[in-house]
């Protein structure tokens, strides 16, 4: 090194360097031994982890118990709005349901015993009579439900009146008719106590349900009068009720402050009475090799029939159902005042209708199985209530979900079907085999716009 060359200064202390190396060659002889000190404790961190949560969730769900328990031991509450994001059918709401089961039954014995023109009038009226009873019920228990005592005694009330109408509906036109009535005026009323209840306690909701009190009260006046009245009057002024009836619902819904609808209960319910009307189906698949003797035409009927069913229960919950409740949930709150949900409640009218009639025609085609032909009021009644449903089916899309262009294809196309099969007059079992390829074709047709995104739809 030359005289004027200086040395470059350490980077520190030589005791400082040799501390720092020593200290990393402890660290790095200690860190597997700290490596695995925390391999054996992360079980004991990840199970104290986990009865931390098991505890806070325990905790939770007796919270959740003492509420409901604080609930139940008060036999009377207030009515209120139900807005809860879980919202879902009741037992008493199942339970109430059981007594349309046998009304719709009732309407349907009316259409088996007189397949006409005018036997199927009266079956559509009849069973228009009792949709809207249910409807209505549904309606004020979608918004303000407390499953007090009061509420059940109304229901149950209620419940009685549904099966007084199930028990009269096939002598409906005869000495009947008095029972039928009284039934009717009893839901009514039921109902009338209700919104009564709802006014004196929720003042905010008043010029909402105002429509509904006065329509509710004025069906029951005319359904009351006309137990003084004789046929035909009588019938006029149960048409009037319930025109009066209908009325009211449709008024509320263009209120500004009328009560909100809970939109997950709502096709849930109407989901429900579907499912209802569809069991008259699976019935009348029984009935029908009862009745036909098990013969091979009979059993081949029956296996056909119940493809159509299962294919009219697939069409309505993944598709038609499906769209229609997924408008109502994009819609909501505020935006449900246009009638949304008024044509939601009204369009499914018709479904019942169709899929109750579809039920008289299929128990007939079966029974009648082995037979050459069906008659021509059997094959009427099938065909009206397959088309009836399908064009129900595409008014819901086409409107509700905007699917205009998809419907024309299906259900469209299947209305002018279901009519050219019932023209051709075939043997039961190839009558209602086609009946049964071309739903299901239906169905397979729909699944493939849902996947290539033609239609939308939300799960009922």
């Amino acid at each position: 090194m030359s005289a004027d060359q200086k040395p470059e200064p350490a980077s520190g202390p030589p005791q400082a360097q040799r501390t720092r190396r020593d200290r990393d060659d402890e660290d790095e002889r200690t860190r597997p031994d700290r490596d695995d000190e925390d391999e054996r404790t992360r079980p004991d961190r990840d199970d104290e982890d986990e009865r931390t949560r098991r505890d806070r969730d325990d905790e939770d769900e007796r919270a959740r118990l003492e509420r409901e328990d604080r609930e139940e031991r008060e036999l009377v509450r207030e009515p209120d709005l139900n807005q809860e994001s879980d919202r879902s059918s009741t037992r008493l709401e199942l339970f109430f349901d059981l007594a349309f089961v046998l009304f719709v039954a009732g309407c349907a014995d009316v259409l088996a015993k007189n397949e006409t023109a005018a036997g199927g009038l009266k079956f559509a009226a009849l069973l228009a009579v009792g949709w809207w009873a249910w409807a209505s019920t549904t309606l004020y228990a979608n918004r303000f439900d407390t499953d007090d005592a009061i509420f059940r005694l109304l229901t149950l009330t209620g419940m009685a009146g549904v099966i007084v109408m199930a028990a009269s509906a096939d002598q409906v036109t005869g000495s009947a008719g008095t029972w039928f009535a009284l039934g009717y005026a009893v839901l009514r009323i039921v109902l009338v106590v209700g919104y009564l209840r709802v006014w004196r306690t929720l003042p905010e909701t008043r010029v909402g349900i105002r429509p509904y009190l006065i329509g509710h009260a004025a069906g029951a006046a005319f359904w009351l009068v006309s137990l003084m009245v004789a046929a035909p009057g009588r019938y006029v002024l149960w048409g009037v009720g319930v025109l009066v009836d209908l009325i009211g619902p449709a008024l509320a819904a263009r209120l500004p402050d009328a009560p909100p609808l809970h939109m997950e209960h709502l096709p849930e319910r109407f989901g429900l009475f579907v499912i209802l009307v569809l069991g008259e189906s699976i019935g009348g698949t029984v009935h029908g090799l009862h009745e036909g003797k098990w013969t091979a035409g009979v059993v081949t009927t029956a296996l056909a029939a119940f493809l159509v069913a299962a294919a009219l229960w697939w069409s309505y919950f993944d598709l038609s159902g499906g769209a229609a409740k997924r408008r109502l949930v994009k819609e909501g709150g505020e935006r449900t005042r246009e009638g949304v949900h008024d044509f939601y409640v009204y369009a499914h009218l018709p479904v019942a209708i169709s899929l109750a009639a579809v039920a008289v025609g299929l128990e007939h085609a079966i029974a009648h199985g082995s037979e050459e032909h069906l008659s021509a009021g059997t094959r009427g009644v099938l065909g009206a209530g397959l088309a009836g449903y399908l064009l129900s089916a595409a008014l819901i899309q086409g409107v509700l979900a905007g699917h205009h262009r998809a419907v024309l294809v299906w259900p469209g196309l299947g209305v002018p079907a279901i009519v050219v099969i019932m023209v051709l007059d075939l043997a039961p079992p190839v009558l209602v085999g086609i009946c049964a390829a071309v739903m299901i074709g239906g169905v397979m047709t729909g699944i493939y716009q849902h996947r290539h995104g033609e239609i939308h739809v939300a799960k009922v």
